[in-house]
């Protein structure tokens, strides 16, 4: 949810994989400048802060006339606005690279120095765009050409699959650092802001006081202690692989997986749970979620590159694993929405869509606890 995605960047993952050690590529150094571009400002005046940027940061374009140079919005997403900015080279080519600017406020549910940390390595590892540089507030990296996924084509078996493999290949990369879960402590974070927030409108104020965060304190307790007796293997995950933060090269037919703002060490399954959820698409129907046979097919391409030789108790492992923390990623986006409808410009029902998504962890709540408290019971007694 965290971002619309619709953005050009990335190579495709090429390191780890298997269930093979973890990968840690050396990162090449990134140039970067204090400079700072303001994003209220419309395009044309944003222009020639842009165009600097770029000659600062991107090798070979220092010398190069600011009448060679070429800007257009290619996404006002979710927390970022991006933009495409080329140069002419000779007569009928051109480079593009993307310039990333951050969203106003968007430092209270994304953490940017997580996220610089990790975005060198992932890229060395073959992941993301190429970073070329880094600035106050935003990011230069590398462009493609390759077109944003639909929520439809995620569920499309052949496109499944590849993102299983890529994301078995992802969960290998080898960020430094702690490698502590970050889950939990980013839930209990957003819980602790949306429980003392104010609205100037009245009707949103009055929606906002009906919400009982002792209720949904007591949930995300119970629901940690319950996935805590899981043992979830602790992977770098992406934690927002929607449609838009995936792209494909039909031509080449490679896959790039984009934008790890979200991404910190985290749960196997939740990574994996919280890609289900996105199947819901823009319209958040979640009658979408896969079902189990599509599940097991992503499974099987996950577990092992020998798909047909995965065993049955792997399967049902992870498929306990991953709609345990399938509510986890309904709370954790129900309270990110709710931040984001007290500070966000954008205009979205961030109120609504808490509602829908703390409405929806309740509706599965009582099927994902029994079928996690089935499952624990079978290994006591097995």
């Amino acid at each position: 949810m965290g971002s619309d995605g619709r953005s050009w960047s990335g190579v495709a993952g090429g390191a780890g994989g298997g269930g093979e050690g973890k990968t840690r590529a050396a990162p090449a150094e990134v140039p970067t400048s204090a400079a700072a571009v303001d994003i209220s400002l419309p395009l044309p005046e944003m222009t020639p802060r842009v165009i600097d940027l770029c000659k600062e940061l991107v090798k070979g374009w220092s010398s190069l006339d600011s009448s060679c140079f070429s800007i257009s919005t290619v996404s006002g997403g979710i927390t970022n606005l991006l933009l495409k900015v080329s140069v002419k080279e000779g007569t009928d080519s051109q480079s593009s690279v993307t310039v990333r600017l951050y969203g106003p406020n968007t430092d209270l549910v994304i953490d940017r120095e997580r996220e610089l940390q990790a975005i060198p390595y992932l890229s060395a590892a073959g992941f993301g765009a190429r970073l070329l540089g880094v600035f106050e507030n935003g990011v230069v990296s590398s462009f493609i050409h390759a077109r944003t996924l639909t929520p439809s084509d995620m569920k499309e078996p052949r496109i499944a699959a590849e993102i299983a493999k890529q994301l078995q290949k992802f969960h290998q990369v080898d960020i430094p650092g702690s490698k502590e879960p970050q889950l939990w402590n980013d839930i209990f974070k957003f819980l602790k802001k949306a429980s003392v927030l104010k609205f100037e409108d009245n009707e949103k104020q009055k929606r906002y006081e009906t919400i009982s965060f002792r209720e949904i304190q007591d949930e995300v307790k119970e629901l940690k202690d319950l996935s805590d007796l899981l043992h979830a293997p602790v992977v770098f995950a992406h934690n927002d692989l929607l449609s838009g933060n995936l792209m494909l090269n039909d031509l080449e037919e490679k896959l790039y997986f984009i934008d790890f703002e979200y991404g910190s060490y985290s749960y196997r399954g939740y990574d994996i749970a919280n890609h289900f959820n996105e199947y819901a698409g823009f319209d958040c129907d979640y009658n979408l979620y896969p079902d189990k046979d599509a599940q097991y097919h992503f499974f099987r391409n996950y577990l092992s590159d020998r798909p047909s030789e995965v065993q049955e108790q792997n399967l049902d492992a992870l498929y306990t694993e991953t709609n345990t923390f399938r509510l986890a990623s309904h709370v954790y986006w129900a309270l990110w929405a709710l931040i984001q409808a007290r500070v966000s410009p954008i205009d979205f029902d961030y109120l609504g869509y808490f509602f829908l998504r703390y409405g929806e962890y309740k509706k599965q709540r009582e099927f994902c606890f029994s079928l996690t408290q089935g499952f624990l019971s079978s290994l006591r007694s097995g």
